[in-house]
């Protein structure tokens, strides 16, 4: 038995990391980072199992691009992560890399696994050929080693090492605390680490991203409701009737978060804000659009362009074309040009033309957010 589960460490925030996307989902052609970077070393070697740490926000998504990986929920620092991950850890042996970690060359996998049985955590290292200076004195640079991930621990030493309040950055560290075995291999500079973004230009194995374009459509309808402000498009609207609804019943604002989670193959808004939720009572929808658009923006995309037709007997919605486009542009961190606003009514047919409420059909463009051009 091979004895050996691959955890891929994808659940921190990039809050070092210079681009409006995170790093873990950069797309590589069509390929997010995370999953570039996993299904490369799920060829290396044939691993029992393979688990994915996400975070809490991008867990469900992660789950609709394959069937093939293990995902879990993360924690908010990397050992909680990696704690969360050994949970559902059977094999006497794991290997855990940092998704940061992109261009890994097979030989370092294939060192790693040779030398299984040798130690309580097997750690890739590299040489320091600069001048080393600590606190004010020039020490031998020989004497240095920079540690890098994956790291090969036996699974239930790296358990009982992480059983402690002190937070480690890597497994080895936390291993010698408890006076566990280290075996050091040699490492790559191939496995350099994506920390800032300007790291990009020296990993050859990131290919840029695809050109392609992703439509998504969007649709709300919403009865009206007597003594309620309307808000529509983010702007309030002056009459005294509003939308029934668990939030506020921005029927334009939803309709628009539906199209952005259809272009990107996340759902719909209720599964990010179920009406059964009282949090979302009442809700201001400007909220809730701006946490969207940054979902939309964290998992890869940038957002090209936005089609609105509005159908409403009632109000006239003309007058305040202008109004919502500008809203909508700042609420999406796009031009107002990129942003269309068509209206009609319903030739008083049905619920709409007997001007009981409104509806908003949407239409939205996404790209992928080109971090080669940055």
């Amino acid at each position: 038995m091979f004895d050996v589960t691959l955890i891929v460490l994808c659940a921190g925030n990039s809050s070092r990391f210079e681009h409006k996307t995170k790093k873990q989902w950069l797309r590589i052609k069509d390929e997010p980072l995370w999953l570039n970077v996993t299904k490369r070393l799920k060829t290396f070697s044939s691993f029992d199992r393979i688990i994915v740490a996400s975070s809490e926000k991008e867990l469900n998504y992660m789950k609709n691009f394959t069937d093939d990986f293990i995902f879990v929920k993360g924690g908010d620092t990397r050992q909680q992560s990696i704690l969360n991950c050994l949970e559902f850890v059977k094999t006497k042996y794991v290997m855990i890399n940092d998704v940061a970690r992109a261009c890994i060359p097979r030989g370092v996998i294939e060192s790693l696994l040779t030398e299984k049985e040798n130690a309580d955590c097997i750690v890739p290292i590299l040489n320091v050929t600069d001048t080393v200076i600590y606190e004010n004195q020039t020490i031998n640079r020989d004497n240095v080693k920079l540690i890098q991930t994956p790291q090969l621990s036996n699974t239930q030493i790296l358990k009982t090492a992480l059983n402690t309040k002190i937070e480690f950055t890597d497994e080895s560290s936390a291993i010698k605390n408890i006076n566990g075995t280290i075996k050091y291999v040699q490492g790559s500079i191939d496995s350099k680490k994506l920390t800032l973004g300007n790291e990009l230009d020296d990993l050859p194995c990131l290919k840029e991203p695809s050109n392609n374009f992703f439509t998504g459509t969007g649709f709300d309808i919403h009865a009206f409701e007597e003594n309620k402000e309307m808000y529509l498009g983010g702007i309030k609207l002056p009459y005294d009737y509003g939308f029934k609804a668990h939030s506020d019943g921005d029927v334009l604002i939803h309709s628009v978060i539906d199209a952005l989670l259809g272009a990107c193959g996340a759902g719909d808004i209720g599964e990010f804000f179920p009406d059964t939720d009282e949090k979302y009572k009442g809700i201001d929808s400007k909220i809730l659009l701006e946490e969207i658009v940054t979902f939309v923006n964290n998992v890869g995309y940038e957002i090209v362009n936005i089609d609105l037709t509005i159908i409403a007997q009632k109000p006239k919605i003309n007058p305040f074309k202008n109004d919502i486009k500008n809203s909508m542009a700042k609420l999406l961190g796009i031009e107002k040009q990129f942003i269309n606003i068509k209206a009609t009514t319903a030739e008083k047919l049905g619920f709409i033309g007997r001007a009981e409420g409104v509806a908003v059909q949407s239409i939205t463009t996404l790209k992928y957010y080109n971090w080669k051009q940055k």
